[in-house]
């Protein structure tokens, strides 16, 4: 019988994470205080975070040993399996050889617990009683009120209000964990009762969920804050999935010409790519691609700036891909990629040269997204099959061409939440978005004026 699935014992699980801001060539320029306009200091962003993430986030240390008491907790789903998705390669006909990592085993159904694990960790660890989160399509406060429950501390989550009306049952998935949860814009926060008084209904986006999580876990003392995406800390939490892929495809001695992720904060593209990046670095042969919706195309339609993380102005600023932290996403299903700007590792990275993006319209991921769940028999997450979409079109060149190619991909989560997508899209109630330049460039005549300062 053909192998399909690759694993690895528990034993190998990697010990360590990798800080791709060891290798990279240019470094990230600082954040600022959004209420100073200065650098930020430790202290300063030690009102939200412990000191533990931020040490991980700003140090250019190569590994991080990953504590006794997280790994305990990851190895209730890891080492995950690197799969061979043989049926999608005679679907498409194509010569490649498909892999793909499959984060959908964790108890949250994605990748995200990776890093919500050792965020409660660190948190419990220094005292925290309570969390405050966001999350888009309800993957990161899944993950946030499953990890809070196992290291018992409180969780309050603001879930973007048109995936919070979508999505009901993720709702339910969070409560079960014992988290609280509000549709945002919500009336718990200034922020929120702000955005409900400019427009009742108002969909939400992942930049005012933010806002609301902040201002909760800056007015409470026993409370800090706690971010799925974007930051340093969670690239680097995420890496476990690369170091596991590495070692599976050497296991069978292959090596991807190709490896890709969707992205939206830039998590678990990182996640997988960060320690092939590296590989890159050091002379592997090897392309790495991101894939955005084309309606939130912060990478391919953005630029490459200082804004703020998030829209009332309390996160930090930082150096991203941006399209303007005002913007309003469309209502597209896949919430998950629905944020104004890109991790930066991430988009420095891009600025270097060491990834590629391309943005895709939503038709075209369902359509991939169905053909893999038909072949492949796991229904992947609306954010996923923008992940596929790209192996896909990866496949159909190596056939165009007629060269084998080896490509792996990042499964970084289920869709059993999300079968109101999969229903609009077989009824034929999706529709494409690219969003329009105008809006892009209305939004983006509002970025912070910051000033770096003057090297020696």
């Amino acid at each position: 019988m053909e192998q399909v699935k690759v694993f690895l014992s528990e034993e190998d699980m990697p010990k360590q994470w990798y800080n791709i801001q060891a290798d990279m060539p240019t470094p990230l320029g600082p954040p600022f205080h959004p209420a100073t306009m200065e650098i930020a200091t430790p202290e300063q962003m030690n009102l939200i975070f412990p000191m533990a993430l931020l040490e991980q986030e700003m140090s250019p240390q190569a590994y991080f040993d990953i504590p006794e008491e997280v790994m305990q907790v990851l190895a209730l789903w890891r080492p995950t399996p690197l799969q061979r998705a043989r049926n999608l390669e005679k679907a498409l006909d194509t010569p490649a050889r498909i892999y793909f990592k499959n984060e959908s085993v964790s108890p949250a159904g994605s990748h995200k617990p990776n890093t919500s694990v050792p965020q409660a960790f660190y948190n419990k660890a220094e005292g925290i009683n309570r969390i405050a989160t966001e999350t888009g399509a309800g993957q990161w406060g899944s993950a946030m009120s499953l990890a809070c429950n196992l290291f018992g501390l409180d969780c309050t989550v603001y879930m973007v209000r048109v995936s919070y009306d979508q999505k009901p049952y993720r709702k339910s998935m969070i409560n079960t964990w014992g988290a609280e949860i509000f549709a945002s814009p919500s009336d718990q926060t200034n922020a929120g009762r702000a955005a409900l008084e400019a427009d009742p209904d108002m969909p939400g986006s992942l930049g005012l969920a933010i806002s609301e999580a902040v201002e909760d876990a800056a007015t409470h003392e026993d409370t800090n804050y706690s971010l799925g995406s974007v930051l340093a800390h969670v690239c680097l939490h995420q890496t476990i999935i690369g170091e596991e892929a590495i070692r599976q495809m050497n296991s069978i001695n292959e090596k991807p010409d190709v490896v890709i992720g969707c992205i939206g904060g830039g998590s678990n593209f990182a996640g997988l790519t960060f320690p092939y990046i590296r590989e890159k670095i050091n002379g592997m042969a090897v392309d790495i691609l991101a894939v955005e919706p084309a309606s939130c195309p912060s990478v391919t339609k953005g630029v490459y700036t200082y804004d703020y993380g998030d829209m009332a102005h309390m996160a930090p600023i930082v150096q991203m891909h941006t399209l303007g932290h005002t913007f309003m996403p469309p209502g597209i299903h896949a919430g998950g990629l629905r944020y104004h700007g890109m991790s930066p590792l991430v988009s420095r990275l891009a600025e270097d040269g060491l990834l590629n993006a391309i943005a895709v319209p939503q038709l075209d991921c369902f359509e991939s997204g169905l053909l893999f769940a038909q072949s492949e028999g796991i229904i992947p997450a609306p954010e996923t099959t923008h992940a596929i979409r790209g192996a896909v079109l990866e496949a159909l060149k190596a056939k165009e061409e007629g060269k084998e190619k080896v490509i792996l991909f990042n499964l970084s989560g289920h869709g059993h939440f999300d079968m109101s997508a999969y229903d609009a899209y077989l009824s034929g109630q999706l529709s494409n978005y690219d969003y329009p330049k105008e809006m892009v460039d209305q939004a983006l005549s509002q970025l912070p004026t910051v000033e770096l300062p003057l090297m020696d």
